[in-house]
């Protein structure tokens, strides 16, 4: 992979469509897209710009910097180079637009940032676009499932090499380093995305033995120790790796900008008879819900279920975490952001649908380590099929 890959005109084109529906539903004159995110969805540029897209007709990407990368990115017709935000509103008024309403991504936009805007386009009413944006994301073409696929194979190879790289008396944070470079070195792009405000976190997570049950800020099942309080403390950090202890690593891989997400265990010797039920639990659930998954059943069913059968093992008290660290879900959706639509949680009344990707994550915090599976899937006709492949046995070295 050494190639440059650009989003074809074809998928933005057929997404700036679709988003335009969505535009003519809510009753808005057009949108103003600013993140990142979005902007490459939109665009196929992450450069510093703003697209405007009509509620009809064509969209105009405005750049800040740098205008010849996005020229060369994104298949948008109509690129402008913009040095000054404050022109904007007269520069879309020049070329036709009569914006009352005006949709803006108001989960993200500071206030300070939004204040701008409401003096700018002084004469417009805005409205957030978020959410609709969110839906529409998270339906994904053919060409965006390669994609996903593409960085799954990746994981997969990564966890392959864990064996070679894992020996008694190394640091979590050794063991990380070699995983995220064997990552690196196959195309991870370093930056794993997350919406959710103040929730940002590097790569992945590797605990060993008692740091697995470490609690973190981190809404996910597992926390770990992290190397300091100033800076993501979560994750994996100075502890010596023991025998005889679970290693577990959970670790995003983002290829082309679609993430994928994996967890398996290894161990140096052999993990206590606790552990290895647990383990098995986990993959029992995993098939239970895989099994339960068909497009039009609920988020908050799988959850439900997921629940049922950790209390019928009598693990419900480890379940998705420990005391009052526990977390409330068992699965997300994944595509450009780690924390994408589905959310398999409580109250959430989603319906599934083809073409959904997303993670499963059945897994248990005991005082003496975490343990459990995940994998990343894309939702069929026929039910979910599984996008990450490395084997799920406890492996030993």
């Amino acid at each position: 992979m050494t190639d440059m890959l650009y989003t074809p005109k074809s998928e933005i084109d057929a997404r700036i469509q679709t988003f335009q529906k969505t535009l003519e539903q809510l009753g808005l004159d057009g949108a103003l897209i600013i993140h990142h995110t979005n902007l490459f969805y939109l665009s196929g540029t992450s450069q510093s710009a703003h697209l405007f897209v009509p509620r009809a007709g064509k969209p105009i990407l405005m750049v800040r910097k740098s205008f010849e990368r996005a020229c060369q990115e994104s298949p948008i017709e109509e690129i402008l180079d913009v040095k000054s935000l404050k022109t904007i509103p007269d520069l879309l008024k020049e070329k036709g637009f009569s914006i009352e309403t005006l949709g803006l991504e108001l989960d993200v936009v500071p206030y300070n940032t939004w204040q701008f805007y409401n003096k700018i386009f002084k004469d417009s009413t805005f409205s957030d676009i978020s959410d609709a944006l969110k839906r529409i994301r998270t339906i994904k073409s053919e060409y965006e499932i390669g994609l996903l696929q593409g960085a799954c194979s990746i994981l997969d190879q990564v966890f392959a090499d864990v064996p070679a790289m894992l020996r008694e008396g190394m640091t979590e944070i050794e063991l990380a380093s070699l995983f995220e470079a064997g990552m690196r070195r196959r195309g991870y792009g370093g930056c794993s995305k997350m919406r959710a405000f103040n929730q940002d976190f590097f790569l992945g997570n590797v605990t060993t033995g008692a740091s697995g049950a470490a609690p973190s800020y981190f809404d996910g099942p597992v926390g770990g120790c992290g190397l300091t309080p100033a800076n993501n403390p979560h994750g994996a950090g100075w502890k010596a790796i023991g025998r005889n202890e679970v290693v577990y690593i959970d670790y995003t891989c983002v290829i082309n900008g679609y993430t994928a997400d994996g967890a398996r265990m290894f161990v140096i010797g052999a993990v206590s008879e606790q552990l290895r039920q647990a383990h098995a639990a986990s993959l029992q659930i995993q098939e239970a819900i895989v099994t339960m998954i068909k497009p039009g059943v609920i988020c908050e069913d799988v959850y439900a279920k997921s629940a049922e059968l950790a209390e019928q093992m009598g693990l419900q008290d480890a379940f998705m975490g420990i005391g009052n660290d526990r977390v409330r879900f068992i699965g997300h959706g994944v595509g450009l952001e780690l924390d994408e639509y589905p959310i398999f949680a409580k109250g959430v009344k989603m319906p599934l649908a083809v073409g959904m990707t997303f993670a499963l994550e059945p897994k248990f915090v005991f005082p003496e380590g975490a343990i459990g599976t995940e994998n990343t899937y894309v939702l069929t006709a026929d039910g979910p099929k599984a996008l990450t492949h490395a084997p799920e046995t406890i492996i030993g070295v």
